[in-house]
C-alpha cells in the first residue's frame, strides 16, 4: 500500500518578504498620494489666509471741543435797568429822546412845566424874607436889652426873653431856608435827565400829559446793554464744575451759527432747596447791539481745567459680550481689541473718557468677524472699506 509523501511548508523566510515588499509598495503608494496632497493643502490654508485679510479704514482720536458740554437755558438782561419817574408834578414840556435811541449819562431826556412847584418857590422866598427881617429885629432888640441891663434899666427876666426870641428867630430863618432849597432842588427835576449811558426802551409819555411825582407811571425805561447779564440756573450735578472767571459760550435761536463768549462773574453760593440748581450769572460784551435784553439763551460751559477727552466717530464702536469695545491697528498691521469708556455722545462722534490715546489707530466700520491677532490692510483713502 503506497501512501503519499505530506507537503513540504514553504520557508518562512518567504513570508516576511512579502510582507517588506507590501509594506513597501503602501509607503510608496502613500508618499505617491499623501505628499502632493499635504503641499496642496498648505498653499490652500496660505491662500485661505491671503483671503481673509481684510481691508480697513482707520482713524485716530482727536481732543474733544473745549464747549461740549449739555447747554442750558438762560436768560439775558440789561447790565443796568431803570425805570425812570418825575420828582416834580406838573405838565410835559417837551421830549427829546424816543423808544430806541441810545443816550449818554446826563443826556436830557424830556421837560416838565411846574406852575405850581414855581409858586411854592416863590412863598418860600417870602418866608425867607419875612423870617429875614424878624431876625433883624430880634436881634436889635436882644442887643438893645443887654445894653440896658448893664445899667440895671430892664430885668434879668426881660432881657433872658429877648435873647429866646432871637434864638427862636434863628431857628425859623433856618427852616425857612431849608425849605427854600428844598424846592429850589425839587425844581431841578422838571429837567429830566438820564443816569446813565443806555438806550431808551420805553417812552410812556407825550407832551400835554399831566405828571403825578412819585406815585405817577414811568415816564421813561432806560436799559444798559453792554455788557449784558447773563442768568443761569445750573443743575445740581454740574455745580461743582462752575468757578469764577471761567469761559462760556452763548448761542441764541435767532442767530444761527453765532456763538458769543461770557464769563462767569458770580454764583449764588446756594443750591436752591426748590429747584436744585444753583443761580450763575455772566457777563457778555455787546458792543454792536446785537443781543437783545430780556432774550432767552443758551449757556454751554467751558471745562474748568484738565486735558479735554479724547473723540471719535460712533462707526468705530464695537458691541459685544465683552462690553463696548473698538479694534486699535498696530504697527504690524495686527488688530488688538480694546475696551473703552464712554462719555457724551454728540452724534455722529463720541467722547471717549478711557481706552484709548492720541495717536491710536481705530478701525472705522469694523467687520463683525473681526478678532484680536487678526491681519489687515489699511485702506489708502478714509472711509474705503472692502475686503480682498
Amino acid at each position: 500500500m503506497n501512501s503519499t509523501p505530506p507537503e513540504k511548508a514553504p520557508p518562512s523566510h518567504n513570508w516576511g518578504r512579502v510582507i517588506v515588499v507590501c509594506t513597501i509598495l503602501v509607503i510608496i503608494g502613500l508618499l505617491i498620494g499623501g505628499v502632493p496632497r499635504w503641499f496642496a493643502h498648505r498653499d490652500l490654508l496660505a491662500a485661505t489666509r491671503d483671503e481673509n485679510v481684510v481691508m480697513v479704514a482707520v482713524a485716530s482720536p482727536v481732543p474733544g471741543a473745549v464747549s461740549s458740554s449739555t447747554p442750558i437755558p438762560a436768560e439775558v438782561q440789561a447790565f443796568v435797568d431803570a425805570s425812570i419817574h418825575a420828582r416834580a408834578s406838573g405838565y410835559l414840556k417837551k421830549w427829546y429822546v424816543d423808544m430806541g435811541d441810545s443816550v449818554t449819562n446826563g443826556q436830557l431826556l424830556a421837560e416838565i412845566e411846574t406852575p405850581e412847584l414855581d409858586q411854592q418857590i416863590g412863598q418860600a422866598r417870602a418866608e425867607v424874607d419875612q423870617n429875614k427881617a424878624s431876625l433883624d429885629l430880634a436881634q436889635t432888640t436882644s442887643d438893645r436889652w443887654q445894653s440896658l441891663l448893664k445899667t440895671s434899666s430892664v430885668s434879668d427876666q426881660e432881657t433872658a426873653e429877648k435873647i429866646a426870641d432871637l434864638n427862636l428867630k434863628k431857628a425859623d430863618m433856618e427852616a425857612a431856608r431849608a425849605n427854600l432849597q428844598r424846592l429850589e432842588e425839587l425844581k431841578n427835576y422838571d429837567r429830566i435827565m438820564a443816569p446813565f449811558d443806555g438806550t431808551i426802551t420805553v417812552r410812556n409819555t407825550d407832551i400835554g400829559q399831566l405828571i403825578a411825582a412819585d406815585a405817577g407811571p414811568e415816564l421813561f425805561h432806560l436799559a444798559q446793554t453792554n455788557p449784558l447779564r447773563v442768568y443761569v440756573r445750573v443743575p445740581q450735578p454740574l455745580i461743582h464744575a462752575i468757578a469764577p472767571k471761567q469761559k462760556a459760550e452763548l448761542t441764541f435761536q435767532e442767530l444761527p451759527g453765532r456763538v458769543f463768549e461770557a464769563v462767569v462773574t458770580r454764583t449764588a453760593g446756594a443750591v436752591d432747596p426748590t429747584s436744585r440748581t444753583l443761580q450763575v450769572e455772566l457777563q457778555v460784551p455787546n458792543p454792536k447791539g446785537e443781543i437783545l435784553s430780556g432774550s432767552y439763551a443758551q449757556v454751554r460751559f467751558r471745562e474748568a481745567g484738565g486735558t479735554p477727552p479724547l473723540t471719535i466717530s460712533d462707526n468705530a464702536l464695537i458691541f459685544r459680550a465683552e462690553g463696548l469695545q473698538m479694534a486699535l491697528v498696530d504697527e504690524n498691521n495686527k488688530v488688538h481689541l480694546t475696551t473703552v469708556k464712554l462719555g457724551r455722545d454728540f452724534g455722529s462722534t463720541i467722547e471717549v473718557l478711557d481706552g484709548l490715546k492720541t495717536g491710536d489707530r481705530v478701525i472705522l466700520n469694523p467687520p463683525d468677524a473681526i478678532a484680536e491677532g487678526m491681519s489687515v490692510i489699511i485702506a489708502p483713502t478714509p472711509g474705503a472699506i472692502a475686503v480682498k
